[in-house]
């Protein structure tokens, strides 16, 4: 049979190479669409829901403008911020996890899992009490009631804001101080109640908690001052001793003349306790993207100070694995210099990458094999052709039958290239049909020279 009447499967062959190199092309896109969206995903910057509050509030403004210097800088860490009607709410949504970070005090009731990422300002305890108005024409400056902590038992404070929180902390820093907080009687005013505050005359101390530089405390200090007379500032003495038995506290100092220069508010520093107003995030948010926004907005300081002329100085928060509320890993990385580098937060993926394009490769390679099994059962029978040729070629009697069987080689060695090209067949396939086809051109050299020395004997036969 010769080679040319499976011209047929040239046809089948170039739609198989046509299918596979569809195939091929699909593969292709498939692969880029994939490293197109791994590369998106990775690049695309991640929005964090932050719960804020109350409206209009120091903290409400200060993550506003954060969240517009970010989407400025086209920073990878974008913030959507949630109002809220204060801490507790903005607790609340963390909690439910509607919100991914919350401002909030680090003495209230916070979830278990919520650890610390900045610090925004601390709080301090500021406690007076006032001294009384002094009669007309009287310039001697009347003493105070009460002169500390100690001598509180029986008496009423005003405490400014709405939160238990600052109860709480009263409650603690009486009973350290050795007073019953069951002897004192407490009552809670508004920030927008100040005034309220200042006229009621059964209140013998009043007490806040706040930034030094906050509005709120200085406006307090200022209207008991003009209805009651100068304050007189209540140290904490065991401040210390708060902060080592109550860790969420810390001692601190409120410097002279912090409220007022003129008369000098306080005269003397004074010794408080002061409480961590900070975000919080959950443990389970990843630490790439917590340490992402701790390293963004210490990046912005300069910029947020100069947007925001009182935005309080962020500190980073303690990063000890010991603190009272722990800190971030993602947070505690960046701040202490241990930030994982790009592989060695990502290599499992890119093994895992190589692995299955490797596993890709592997079954692409059985899948062309598959596809080529015809040709390669067609190649082992031009193969075994061919060596049926070398033995009809000994046997030939005319070289018109050694041109047909030379022709026929030829049509078989292109069908091997073919399959050869088509990756149906290996190099050493090739050599062996290539050997194979060397051996059949000697075996039909031969025979022609026995052919040409046969026909050249006859006519020498005849003449004799």
């Amino acid at each position: 049979m010769s080679v040319t009447d499976d011209n047929p499967n040239v046809a089948r062959r170039r739609r198989r190479r046509k299918s596979y190199a569809l195939l091929i092309l699909a593969a292709g896109i498939f692969l880029f669409g994939i490293a197109a969206g791994s590369l998106y995903y990775f690049l695309r910057p991640t929005t964090l829901r932050i719960a804020v509050g109350p409206p209009n509030s120091g903290d409400q403004k200060l993550v506003q403008t954060l969240a517009q210097i970010f989407a400025q800088d086209r920073s990878p860490i974008r913030l959507t911020p949630i109002t809220t009607e204060g801490t507790v709410e903005s607790i609340a949504l963390f909690a439910a996890g509607k919100a991914d970070l919350a401002v909030a005090r680090g003495d209230l009731n916070l979830p278990g899992n919520a650890e610390s990422v900045l610090i925004l300002r601390k709080n301090v305890v500021v406690l007076w009490a006032p001294s009384g108005l002094a009669p007309k024409g009287s310039k001697k400056q009347p003493s105070p009631k009460i002169k500390s902590i100690d001598e509180l038992a029986g008496h009423r404070v005003g405490v400014i804001g709405r939160t238990q929180a600052n109860v709480t902390l009263l409650r603690v820093i009486l009973t350290e101080s050795g007073v019953n907080p069951d002897k004192v009687t407490v009552t809670q005013f508004a920030t927008d109640k100040l005034a309220e505050m200042a006229r009621d005359t059964s209140l013998d101390a009043y007490m806040t908690v706040g930034p030094l530089d906050s509005k709120i405390t200085k406006d307090a200090i200022a209207a008991t001052a003009a209805s009651r007379g100068e304050p007189k500032f209540l140290p904490i003495d065991v401040s210390e001793t708060i902060a080592k038995k109550h860790p969420l506290y810390e001692s601190e100092e409120i410097p002279a003349s912090i409220f007022s220069s003129s008369p000098a508010r306080p005269e003397d520093k004074v010794d408080t306790v002061s409480v961590n107003h900070l975000i919080i995030a959950p443990k389970s948010l990843s630490d790439t993207k917590v340490a992402a926004f701790a390293r963004q907005v210490f990046t912005v300081r300069g910029q947020l100070a100069r947007e925001l002329p009182n935005a309080p100085k962020i500190e980073k928060p303690d990063t000890d694995k010991d603190a009272a509320l722990p800190t971030h890993e993602g947070a505690a990385a960046y701040f202490d210099g241990n930030e994982r580098t790009f592989l060695e937060r990502y290599s499992d993926y890119i093994w895992g990458i190589i692995l299955v394009l490797s596993g890709l490769g592997s079954a692409g390679a059985w899948l062309r094999h598959y596809w080529n099994r015809d040709e390669r059962e067609q190649y082992e029978s031009h193969r075994d052709n061919l060596l049926d040729l070398i033995a009809k070629a000994r046997r030939a009697d005319t070289p018109e039958a050694l041109e047909s069987m030379q022709t026929e080689a030829d049509n078989l060695l292109r069908e091997a290239l073919d399959c050869y090209e088509d990756g149906a067949i290996e190099e050493g396939d090739l050599s062996a049909i290539g050997l194979a086809l060397e051996q059949f051109r000697h075996a039909v050299a031969d025979r022609r020279t026995t052919i040409g020395s046969a026909a050249s004997d006859v006519p020498r036969m005849r003449a004799m």
